[in-house]
C-alpha cells in the first residue's frame, strides 16, 4: 500500500489513520486507537501548531497539547510541515519479564508522521504508539550530515482539561538521587519552576480514570522533569536534565547525536486504568523499550542478607565488623532462612569509607586486609549463596574493566553502584555502557543513587533492581518513612519497575514512640505491614534490611523466607492512593497478598475469587496491638471464601495461600 501525504495547516483537513485497513477516507483530527478501541491518542492544530491529545472511551484525559523540540540555533521542529503517514502498523510484544508478571502480551498499534521538507532544513519524524493500558509518542530527527544534532528544549506540553488531583515528587532540582514523597498536589498548584519526577499520577476523578505520566526506552537522550506549564494553562510541560559537558550561553544543549545518527527521544508514556490501581499491573514501560540482546538465562533473582541499614552487627561473632568471619555469619543466615544472596555494602575496598565521597588511594580491585573476598565466594558458593559487593560509582568508572574483570575471576554474583545521582545524556548513555559490560561478565547489577526506571530491566535483564526510591534506609536519620508514605509509593513509583526500598526491619514501633537512630535502626508501622511490603513492593533482588539477630526465634522469619521475588500474576484487590493497598500475586499455584495501610486503622473484605478451582491452605500473619507481633493463623479456603483483615493504625497483613 502506498503512503499518504497530508498538510497539517490550521483550518486545513487532516488525514484520519482509520482503525481498518487499508485506510479510508481522511478528516481532521487524526486518530489512532487502541487494539481494543478504548483509547484514543489525537493529533490536530492548536494555533497553527501540531498538538496531541488522550481520549478514554470519548472523555477527553489529556487535552489538545502542544508537542515538538527546539534545535541549537533556535530550529524548532514540529510546526506547519507536510507529512507522509505510514500505514497502520499493528503487532503483539511477547516476551518474559523478572517482575510483576513472568510472560507479557501487550498488543499494540502504531502510525509514523514522516516530515516532508523542500528546503532541507531539520525535520521532526512523530510515531504514535496505542497499547489497551496507554499511549506513547516519541520523536525523531533525521540525522544531519553536517554537523551534530543538538536539543536545547523539548516543547512537549501534558495540557488537563480540569484541575486534576495528582501525586508527584517535587525534586525542585535537576541531579539528585531520585528520593523523597509522593505528596497530593492539585494540577493548578504546579508550578513552572517545580521539577516532577516521573511518574506524575492524576486521577480526573476521584476513584479514577487515572493515568500516569513517564518515559521508556531512554538512551542517548536526558532524563525527564515535568514543571508547570508557565502559560496559565492546567498540565504540565516536559524538562530535560542539562549535560554537565554542555557548551556554554543560553539556552545550553540538553542533548546530542553525532554526525550521521539520527536524534530519537524516549517515549513519551500516558499510562491510562479505569481506577489508579490498575496501573500497578500495567507492563508498558517495559513493553515500549528494547528486548534484550543477550542470553539473560543465568539471571537468578531471589532476596539477599545486608550488612549496612542494621551495622553489620552479629552477636556469635567477636569484633563483628567488616571482616570475613562477619559475613561467614551472614552467609550462614542467609543459607538457613531461605536467602540466595548476601550483599557486603561499603568498606571492603581499600580506601573505601566516604560514602558519596571518593578517597585518595581507593582501589575496589583489593580488599582489605580483613576480609578475603574468593574465601567469601567458596564458602557462600557451598552453601548455595552468592554475593553483591557495593561501589561508588566513580571509584569504579576510574578503574572499569579491571573491576569488572576481578569480580568475574572472584565469582561475584552483582554489584551494588550507588551516588550516581544524575540523569543528564553522560549519565544515562554510563547506565548503558555499566549494563552491558556487566552482562558481558555475568554480573547482575543493583543501582542505587538512580534516576526513575524506564524500561531499561528488559533491555538488560541483568539490571535487577534499583534504588530511586524514599526507602526504609531514612529511618536512620528521619521521621520520614511513615505508612502513608509506604502505601503512596504502591501507586507512583512502583509503577515504573523495581524498587530496592530493603524491607525487613523487625524493630516495629508506632510512629508515637518512634525515635530514629542511625545504629540498630527501628521502623515506624507494624511487622504484618512490613512482612506485606514483601508481597506489595516489586523487586527481583529484594534486600532483607535487618540482622540475623533480630530475625532469630520470630515465628515472622519463615514468610520472608517462603515469599518470592518474581511473579507469575499481579492483580490489584483494592485501595486508594495514600489511603490503603491491597495486592495478590500468584507463583506458579501458590498465592500470595499484602494489604497495607495508612495511619488510619480499618479493616478489609478481602474475596478470594482469584484463586481458582480447588481447595486452598491459608497463613495469615494479621496484627496485634503489639506493633512488633502478628497473629499467624491457619486456615482452609477456596473461591468462594472471603477473608476479613482488621488492620491497624500503620498496620497491614501477609498471607500465603497454597494449594491442599
Amino acid at each position: 500500500m502506498t503512503s499518504l501525504v497530508v498538510r497539517l495547516l490550521s483550518g486545513a483537513a487532516l488525514a484520519a489513520w482509520v482503525n481498518a485497513m487499508p485506510a479510508a477516507a481522511f478528516a481532521d483530527p487524526i486518530d489512532l486507537a487502541s487494539p481494543n478501541g478504548r483509547l484514543t491518542v489525537r493529533v490536530e492544530m492548536l494555533e497553527g501548531k501540531p498538538s496531541l491529545s488522550v481520549l478514554r472511551d470519548g472523555q477527553v484525559l489529556v487535552a489538545p497539547s502542544l508537542i515538538g523540540l527546539t534545535l541549537e540555533n533556535r530550529v524548532t521542529v514540529g510546526g506547519d510541515e507536510a507529512f507522509t503517514a505510514s500505514p497502520i502498523r499493528q503487532g503483539v510484544d511477547d516476551y518474559a519479564l523478572l517482575g510483576r508478571t513472568s510472560r507479557v502480551r501487550s498488543n499494540w498499534r502504531e502510525v509514523t508522521l514522516t516530515p516532508v521538507s523542500a528546503d532541507n532544513k531539520p525535520a521532526m519524524v512523530l510515531v504514535l504508539r496505542a497499547h489497551d493500558d496507554g499511549v506513547a509518542f516519541r520523536y525523531r530527527v533525521p540525522a544531519g550530515q553536517d554537523a551534530p544534532l543538538g536539543v536545547v528544549a523539548e516543547n512537549t506540553q501534558f495540557a488537563f482539561p480540569s484541575d486534576y488531583g495528582c501525586w508527584g515528587l517535587n525534586l525542585g532540582r535537576f541531579n539528585s538521587s531520585h528520593e523523597g514523597e509522593f505528596d497530593p498536589i492539585l494540577a493548578s498548584r504546579i508550578r513552572d519552576h517545580n521539577a516532577y519526577d516521573a511518574p506524575l499520577v492524576c486521577e480526573t476523578a476521584p476513584g479514577g480514570p487515572a493515568f500516569a505520566i513517564a518515559e521508556a526506552d531512554l538512551k542517548n537522550y536526558p532524563g525527564l522533569y515535568l514543571t508547570g506549564r508557565g502559560d496559565g494553562g492546567l498540565g504540565v510541560q516536559a524538562k530535560l536534565a542539562p549535560r554537565p559537558d554542555a557548551p556554554g550561553g543560553v539556552p545550553a544543549v540538553v542533548a546530542t547525536a553525532r554526525i550521521g545518527q539520527d536524534l530519537e527521544t524516549p517515549w513519551r508514556v500516558i499510562m491510562v486504568g479505569d481506577h489508579a490501581g490498575d496501573l500497578i499491573e500495567s507492563t508498558l514501560i517495559t513493553d515500549l523499550s528494547a528486548p534484550a540482546t543477550f542470553d539473560a538465562s543465568w539471571v537468578k533473582p531471589g532476596k539477599s542478607a545486608w550488612d549496612w541499614w542494621n551495622g553489620g552487627h552479629i552477636d556469635a561473632v567477636q569484633d563483628s565488623g567488616m571482616n570475613t568471619a562477619t559475613f561467614k555469619a551472614f552467609i550462614d543466615f542467609a543459607a538457613a532462612n531461605g536467602l540466595q544472596y548476601v550483599t557486603i555494602d561499603e568498606g571492603w575496598y581499600r580506601g573505601a569509607g566516604g560514602g558519596g565521597v571518593v578517597r585518595p588511594g581507593v582501589d575496589v580491585t583489593e580488599t582489605i586486609p580483613q576480609i578475603d573476598i574468593p574465601e567469601l565466594v567458596a564458602y557462600g558458593r557451598a552453601k548455595g549463596v552468592g554475593l553483591f559487593l557495593w561501589l561508588n560509582w566513580k571509584a569504579l568508572d576510574a578503574q572499569f574493566d579491571a573491576a569488572l574483570d576481578r569480580y568475574q575471576t572472584w565469582g561475584i554474583a552483582g554489584i551494588k553502584v550507588d551516588f550516581m545521582d544524575r540523569d543528564d545524556q553522560v549519565m544515562v548513555d554510563w547506565y548503558h555502557r555499566l549494563l552491558a559490560e556487566a552482562a558481558q561478565r555475568r554480573l547482575m547489577v543493583n543501582l542505587h543513587g538512580a534516576f526513575h526506571p524506564t524500561g531499561l530491566t528488559r533491555t538488560y535483564p541483568n539490571f535487577i533492581t534499583q534504588e530511586g526510591v524514599l526507602g526504609a534506609e531514612n529511618n536512620k536519620w528521619s521521621s520520614r518513612i511513615t505508612a502513608d508514605h509506604n502505601v503512596t509509593l504502591a501507586y507512583t513509583r512502583m509503577l515504573l519497575g523495581p524498587m530496592d526500598y530493603t524491607p525487613g526491619g523487625f524493630g516495629n514501633q508506632t510512629p508515637e514512640t518512634f525515635q530514629w537512630r542511625f545504629l540498630r535502626p527501628t521502623v515506624m508501622t507494624t511487622r504484618a505491614h512490613g512482612l506485606a511490603m514483601f508481597v506489595v513492593y516489586e523487586s527481583p533482588l529484594q534486600t532483607v534490611a535487618d540482622t540475623p539477630d533480630a530475625y532469630a526465634g520470630q515465628p515472622e522469619t519463615a514468610f520472608i523466607g517462603q515469599v518470592p521475588t518474581t511473579w507469575d500474576e499481579t492483580r490489584f484487590i483494592s485501595g486508594e492512593i495514600g489511603q490503603s493497598i491491597v495486592l495478590a500475586r500468584r507463583k506458579g499455584r501458590d498465592w500470595y497478598v499484602g494489604a497495607m495501610t495508612n495511619a488510619d486503622a480499618r479493616t478489609i473484605s478481602l474475596p478470594l475469587d482469584f484463586l481458582g478451582r480447588g481447595r486452598f491452605e491459608a497463613t495469615v500473619y494479621a496484627d496485634t496491638d503489639a506493633p512488633n507481633r502478628t497473629a499467624i493463623s491457619t486456615q482452609t479456603v477456596e473461591s468462594g471464601t472471603t477473608l476479613r483483615l482488621a488492620l491497624k493504625p500503620s498496620g497491614g497483613a501477609a498471607i500465603r495461600i497454597t494449594p491442599r
